[in-house]
């Protein structure tokens, strides 16, 4: 099993920044592709963004691209999530998740299904 706690969530305003991130454990983190999915309230999960196992690629949802980066230091077993002009509509349950299996285009990035393990996520709330 691997486990993945995420931290770093918040209450801020429009505009604001926050990094989020997720540690993992259990599994050789190096090994997996890491991703960043969000829920919004009464809202389906949703794709934010993917990176590759060792970082070089990665993954988008076009509404995110350009906000959000995502990286990943597998020296300390932890992916990020840096969010820049954060809007109200950010608003949500972040949740980090990660795949044995590569990731080879943004089809495959955003299909929840495809996600071995999920941390519990951590809550943005995105004030006007």
């Amino acid at each position: 099993q691997m486990q993945l706690v995420e931290s770093g969530g918040g209450l801020v305003q429009a505009g604001d920044s926050l990094r989020l991130s997720c540690a993992a454990s259990g599994r050789t983190f190096s090994n997996y592709a890491m991703a960043w999915f969000r829920q919004a309230p009464g809202e389906e999960r949703e794709f934010v963004a993917a990176i590759s196992w060792r970082g070089i690629n990665t993954f988008y949802a076009d509404t995110m691209k350009g906000r959000f980066t995502i990286s990943r230091d597998n020296a300390k077993n932890t992916v990020y999530l840096q969010m820049n002009s954060l809007k109200p509509e950010d608003t949500a349950v972040f949740y980090c998740a990660a795949r044995r299996s590569a990731i080879t285009s943004i089809q495959t990035a955003r299909v929840k299904e495809g996600y071995d393990y999920w941390g519990q996520g951590t809550h943005v709330t995105v004030s006007s």
